[in-house]
């Protein structure tokens, strides 16, 4: 089994950033890709649970993954597991995922620890899939604290 470990740095608080991560109606704002839109979602990091996308992205592809929140210890960890669906909406390998957040120098780091993959190839690709959704988290964090 392979695994990934990001770290990103964010300019809010630690319960800021935890809040972004683990509530509904700040998820479905920056999870995905850019031009991808979320069709349908059970999108809650705030409670354990069952949660799904499904999103399209804006060639017309369908993304569907879904899983289940095992923990959620405000302000510091939300742990879930991840599987993608196929085009019969089967549900693929599963993989678990945690984040972690704490204070930084700068207001809050998050890391993203991505374990259970299958090949280090697939680690590779969620590596550069995870980039898209941070970028768009970050943008999200940071237009909130212009407008503030």
């Amino acid at each position: 089994m392979a695994e990934i470990t990001l770290e990103r740095e964010f300019a809010v608080t630690p319960e800021r950033l935890f809040q972004a991560l683990s509530q509904r109606a700040e998820l479905v704002r920056w999870w995905g890709h850019d031009g991808w839109t979320i069709t349908d979602e059970t999108i809650d990091f705030s409670r354990p649970g069952s949660w799904f996308a499904d999103m399209r992205s804006d060639e017309g592809n369908r993304y569907k993954l879904s899983g289940q929140v095992t923990h959620v210890r405000p302000p510091q960890s939300i742990g879930f597991t991840w599987a993608w669906h196929d085009e019969e909406d089967r549900r693929g390998p599963e993989s678990h995922v945690t984040f972690t957040v704490s204070e930084s120098g700068v207001g809050a780091r998050l890391i993203v620890h991505h374990q259970e993959l299958a090949t280090e190839d697939i680690a590779a690709q969620h590596a550069r899939g995870w980039a898209g959704p941070l970028g768009r988290l970050s943008r999200h964090l940071h237009q909130e604290n212009e407008t503030t």
